[in-house]
């Protein structure tokens, strides 16, 4: 991992630093606050004193905010302290549907449309006030809908730019659904960042025995959305690349879309290695399961699944019974997204903390430093695999 002490951090901070972690994001808040907490309280900073360093080192950088509900189930976003003159950072988490909240005495669980609207709630309160507005919103909401086909709504663009009209400088996201997204706000600050290094540190703490070179070990993209991501993987680790294509049927229309009728493979042959599938999110998880069964039948040896975001909209059950039939050996997802309890009890799940990397990029960009070496993860995997080839801790 980039250690923070590598990185420049002699610019002034931009402000004192504030994290609003909103409901549903809280446990990856407090993470990535304490984290920070340590940094600074470690760092010998010959500056800690001046002036414009008050605030630098605190015990707590989280600040309370609150979306309390009326019985309608609206709603009003409410700070508890002074963020004038800060520079804060949003941390929202748009898929936890685990939070509920009671309208008209009904329980309804909280959408992405709900959690967005707690965000512009909470932006809304901070009024201005705040020296700098960043966001962090791992899944980005509505990057489903990026792209527009005949007569639809584009909302992923919509929702981007409301947010820069509210103020927001700064957008990060994980991962998105297609980073051409970013066109719809061309002045403003947005990244997405891919958790490669991370998948591939899970991967090699719980095999001991893999063998990364092109002739044990390929990297496959399920679809072609997803073919640049394999790509890249494929080149940093010196790996054969395969690609699966959704062949659909387009005289039909099913839920909004045309049904898959089969998928193709495109790539040398799979006999005997060990596979990473790579994409952005697993919903249903129909998709990744048909292209491991394919694998299989290609005599594929292990089948790894790697994913930015589990949203298992579906459950685990069929998940449960890929493993039990030896189709799938691993599924790999982070923790930028809600995880439920029944997830990181099961024995082929490999959960990838994204908590540290956070921090580092919130402690950076406070600091007005940049995250160019952050974003780039090429000398991590490196140095990972070498240690990995030696036998070391990882």
């Amino acid at each position: 991992m980039l250690r923070r002490n590598e990185r420049v951090l002699d610019n002034i901070p931009v402000g004192a630093l504030g994290i609003i972690a909103l409901d549903g994001c809280q446990d990856m808040g407090k993470r990535v606050n304490d984290y920070i907490v340590d940094w600074r309280h470690q760092d010998s900073h010959e500056f800690k004193d001046d002036v414009v360093f008050t605030g630098y080192e605190k015990d707590n950088y989280l600040i309370n905010a609150q979306v309390p509900r009326f019985g309608s189930g609206e709603a009003k976003g409410i700070l508890g302290e002074s963020v004038r003159g800060k520079d804060i950072y949003l941390m929202v988490d748009v898929c936890n549907y685990s939070l509920t909240y009671s309208m008209s005495g009904q329980t309804n669980h909280m959408s992405p449309d709900d959690h967005f609207q707690n965000l512009k709630r909470v932006i809304a309160a901070v009024g201005g006030k705040g020296r700098r507005i960043n966001v962090i919103m791992p899944f980005l909401y509505e990057s489903r809908q990026h792209k527009r086909s005949g007569r639809e709504s584009l909302d992923c663009a919509l929702a981007l730019q409301e947010l820069v009209r509210m103020g927001v400088d700064n957008i990060i996201t994980f991962d998105a659904h297609d980073p051409r997204i970013q066109n719809a706000i061309p002045l403003s600050g947005f990244e997405t960042v891919r958790p490669t290094y991370q998948f591939v540190k899970g991967l090699l703490r719980k095999y001991k025995d893999l063998q990364i070179d092109s002739e044990h070990m390929m990297a496959i993209s399920p679809d072609e959305g997803a073919t640049g991501r394999a790509i890249y993987l494929a080149n940093v680790l010196n790996l054969d690349m395969g690609m699966f294509y959704k062949r659909r049927d387009y005289t039909k229309v099913v839920d909004g879309r045309n049904p898959i009728v089969a998928h193709e493979f495109l790539g040398s042959s799979v006999e005997g290695k060990d596979v990473i599938i790579l994409d952005d999110m697993i919903s249903s998880g129909d998709s990744i399961l048909d292209v491991a069964k394919q694998l299989k039948q290609r005599k594929a040896r292990r089948i790894f699944a790697a994913a930015t975001f589990g949203l298992f909209t579906n459950g685990l059950e069929k998940f449960d019974k890929a493993y039990e039939e030896g189709i799938i050996d691993s599924i790999l997802t982070t923790n930028l997204i809600y995880q439920t309890p029944e997830l990181l009890d099961r024995p082929y799940y490999i959960n990838c903390d994204m908590s540290k990397y956070i921090a580092l990029l919130i402690d950076t960009l406070n600091h007005d430093g940049s995250i160019s070496s952050i974003l780039s993860p090429n000398e991590r995997i490196q140095n990972v695999l070498e240690k990995y080839k030696n036998g070391e801790e990882i």
